[in-house]
């Protein structure tokens, strides 16, 4: 259980979009939540994916990038703590979608972010794209842990990756 075993919901939103700085378009979280877990408020972002990659890299992103595009990732290097550029082969959404999750806990004054991969994938597509972000933002994570960063900011953020059950494809 990667928030803990007295997590409690208290909000869900299905396909919540945040605005972030910079680019046309907000992030869309396909749920965002707000929990209560171990006496704390979590402002959680999931990523429900089964076979879809996670878009395209960091590298392809950039490529030819509009001055918008450059201050959005100037933007997610700062809070997420990442050098700017992160790495090419880095996935544009991880990044995107985390700092949805850490802009919603400002918002939401909670305690902690966090960004969950809700993989239906039996064979854990894409968890190695999931692991390299991970591991850009210093903490290496296996499918079935959770990797635990602070922030420049001081936010606590945990970035952990759940295997669904087949049963829901």
């Amino acid at each position: 259980m990667l928030l803990g075993g007295n997590a409690e919901l208290l909000l869900a939103l299905p396909e919540h979009k945040v605005s972030l700085p910079g680019g046309g378009r907000a992030s869309q979280c396909d749920v965002f939540a707000l929990v209560r877990a171990s006496g704390e408020t979590v402002a959680l972002a999931v990523e429900a994916k089964v076979d879809e990659p996670f878009g395209p890299t960091v590298g392809a992103w950039l490529d030819g990038a509009s001055a918008g595009r450059l201050g959005r990732m100037a933007f997610l290097c700062e809070l997420l703590g990442l050098e700017n550029p992160p790495p090419d082969r880095l996935r544009y959404q991880l990044l995107h979608r985390t700092a949805a999750a850490v802009v919603e806990a400002g918002r939401f004054k909670t305690d902690r972010a966090a960004m969950i991969v809700q993989s239906f994938s039996p064979e854990r597509r894409w968890f190695e794209d999931f692991a390299a972000f991970c591991e850009a933002l210093g903490q290496p994570v296996d499918p079935s842990g959770a990797a635990r960063v602070t922030l420049p900011s001081g936010l606590p953020l945990l970035l952990g990756w759940a295997s669904g059950s087949e049963a829901f494809l």
